[in-house]
């Protein structure tokens, strides 16, 4: 009998499903399930994923309409079962996840199952249908489960919880709003700036998801460098509000994001107003105040294994392929600026996931996301 905690992954053909398979292929506690994928079902999962050939041989993808048959194997005659747990991980896109949550939901529910669920889309990160139609405009496809998710970070537990203490499920904020996020809210939370962030972020192309685009595709992205959706990106609602609960006000953001000539990871700066400066810009006092910045924020992390505070700005390809966070800071005067490094698939998507299950499951934060860098790529 296996102590390990059946995990299903839904969505399971696209970027995050394989880095989400990934990391479950290394943890001590979660077990795969099933791979579910509307488009690949019965296919093998090696070929939508060679490079993690022998981890999961002879392992086929399935389809939505076996999920009560897999879910009843899956606990049949394990540890787990005599707990009544199961795990699932949610990386179908938006507006197509809600549906497929609902459905494995439901059959959990049939079956006297106590699933923990953590979805990656944006489909449960508002907390009315009306707050997501506004922003992805079109209607919610499981409105009834919006109050079973919280929305927020590991890191910000505590304000992740607020409205929703005794939600048992997660929505993830995604990858800019982690990159964001992780600089921004022990900052807002310890009134040590304005609530006014303007926020320049560049993200690999991975972040588009599979399937090229015009402005996707390597060739548009290769050697190149633009903005898109300056001031009107769907994330930037997200952002606002996480931050303003963890401020308990209202917080601007003004989100730019960029497309970079590269595959993985997000390079956020965030500039905001020091309230509290040691002294006007070009003097000793800039070094006291980014001094203060830094142990506010190492202060706020002790205990967290994924955030690094740094005294210099974070470079992107040192956190590539792990579940870290890296922040670095500059001060002049009372203008400060935050730099926040994190691969937007790990950190931002499928590590955060796998976090999230890790404090839910009662595992170790570390569990399976101990993960070396990838270095020279």
């Amino acid at each position: 009998m296996s102590a390990a905690v059946p995990t299903f992954v839904l969505g399971g053909s696209g970027y995050v499903a394989g880095e989400l398979l990934r990391l479950l292929a290394g943890h001590p506690g979660l077990r795969l399930a099933a791979a579910v994928s509307e488009s690949q079902a019965g296919q093998p999962v090696e070929r939508a994923f060679p490079h993690l050939a022998g981890c999961f041989p002879g392992l086929n993808f399935a389809g939505r309409d076996e999920l009560d048959e897999l879910l009843e194997r899956a606990v049949s005659g394990t540890a787990a079962a005599a707990a009544g747990r199961a795990a699932a991980l949610c990386a179908a896109p938006h507006g197509a996840a809600a549906a497929q949550v609902d459905a494995l939901l439901a059959a959990a529910e049939r079956r006297g199952v106590r699933l923990s669920l953590v979805d990656l889309s944006a489909d449960f990160r508002f907390p009315t249908a009306g707050a997501y139609e506004e922003v992805y405009g079109h209607p919610h496809g499981a409105p009834h489960r919006l109050g079973q998710f919280r929305c927020g970070l590991p890191e910000h537990f505590e304000v992740a919880a607020t409205g929703a203490a005794a939600a048992p499920h997660v929505a993830h904020p995604g990858c800019f709003p982690t990159a964001v996020l992780l600089a921004a809210v022990p900052l807002l939370r310890r009134g040590l700036i304005a609530p006014r962030l303007d926020v320049v972020a560049v993200t690999g192309s991975t972040g588009a998801g599979r399937t090229p685009t015009a402005t996707t595709h390597h060739p548009a992205r290769r050697s190149n460098l633009f903005a898109y959706s300056p001031l009107r990106h769907r994330h930037a609602p997200e952002m606002r509000a996480l931050a303003t609960a963890a401020a308990g006000s209202p917080v601007e953001i003004h989100f730019v994001p960029q497309a970079g000539p590269f595959a993985r990871g997000i390079y956020a700066t965030i500039q905001t107003t020091l309230l509290h400066p040691a002294g006007p810009p070009g003097g000793g006092g800039d070094d006291e105040s980014a001094a203060a910045v830094r142990a506010a924020l190492a202060d706020f992390y002790a205990g967290e294994p994924f955030v690094d505070v740094l005294t210099d700005p974070p470079r992107l390809q040192d956190v590539i392929g792990t579940n870290r966070c890296r922040l670095g800071v500059a001060v002049a005067g009372e203008r400060l600026v935050v730099f926040s490094a994190i691969d937007n698939l790990v950190k931002g998507a499928a590590g955060g996931a796998v976090q999230w299950l890790n404090r839910m499951l009662g595992f170790a934060p570390q569990a399976g996301l101990t993960l070396p860098g990838l270095g020279w790529l």
